[in-house]
């Protein structure tokens, strides 16, 4: 005699892992047009020779057609910032050269900014979950959890040490779980004063240019000038982890 009460097998659903096609395909995209970029020779156009090549045909185009300069201007910097291409400080120039320190530095930040957050959002859909899974009780876990303690402190001074290279901070955020408006805000407010430092130079590049002096980047970061205001946001940036770990410290 059958049992009308038996139970049915029970059926569990599961959510399919992403296919490495798909979750690569991001990486893939701007691993392809890196590789384009160089190809085509575009380090030849970002460069102090072709800007001064180019110099009066682009001061042309950027007074006649000021907001799509602009716009186009800030739309390139994202781009070459999300493929991380290297020797961005050269666009920087161009950018103050055309727009002047303010208008140029701004212009610098926004691109940088959109740029760094789109390959903040490919790692991290690439290899984001990847990492999760492999990160229970080891030293990833650890940092993880100091990282997100003191996020936005920790997300700035990483933007204000020019010891890293951009494109390493635009990454290394990604494998952890950082909260995206930690991200941009960090980025937007950190990249401020080195992009402003190159807008200033590129501002008065064109008087360099006309006299036959040459424009030298080397050490232009490490210059007391510079250093010294960076180095006081870093002490900033730093004072809510210093009091968050006295004031966690056990009253005796």
């Amino acid at each position: 005699m059958s049992n009308s009460n038996s139970e049915a097998p029970l059926s569990v659903t599961t959510t399919p892992k992403k296919s490495l096609l798909k979750r690569f395909a991001p990486l893939a995209v701007i691993a392809l047009a890196l590789t384009l970029f160089f190809t085509l020779g575009g380090p030849e156009y970002i460069s102090l020779e072709s800007l001064k090549q180019n110099r009066e045909i682009l001061s042309a185009f950027v007074t006649q057609n000021f907001i799509v300069s602009i716009l186009a201007f800030i739309g390139l910097y994202a781009l070459l910032t999300a493929i991380s291409v290297p020797g961005a400080s050269f666009l920087s120039l161009f950018g103050g050269f055309l727009f002047g320190s303010v208008t140029g530095g701004f212009a610098i930040v926004i691109g940088a900014t959109i740029g760094a957050t789109l390959l903040f959002l490919a790692a991290r859909y690439a290899i984001g979950d990847f990492l999760k899974a492999k990160s229970g009780g080891n030293y990833i876990q650890k940092f993880e959890k100091g990282l997100k303690e003191n996020e936005l402190s920790y997300l700035f001074i990483l933007r204000l040490v020019p010891a890293f290279p951009f494109f390493v901070v635009n990454f290394v955020p990604a494998l952890f779980d950082v909260k995206i408006r930690n991200y941009i805000l960090s980025t937007f407010f950190g990249i401020m004063p080195g992009s402003f430092v190159y807008a200033s130079v590129g501002a008065g590049i064109g008087a360099v240019f006309e006299q036959g002096g040459d424009v030298k980047l080397s050490g232009l970061m490490t210059q007391p000038k510079v250093i010294l205001p960076i180095f006081g946001l870093i002490i900033l940036a730093l004072i809510p982890v210093i009091y968050k770990r006295f004031a966690q410290r056990p009253v005796t």
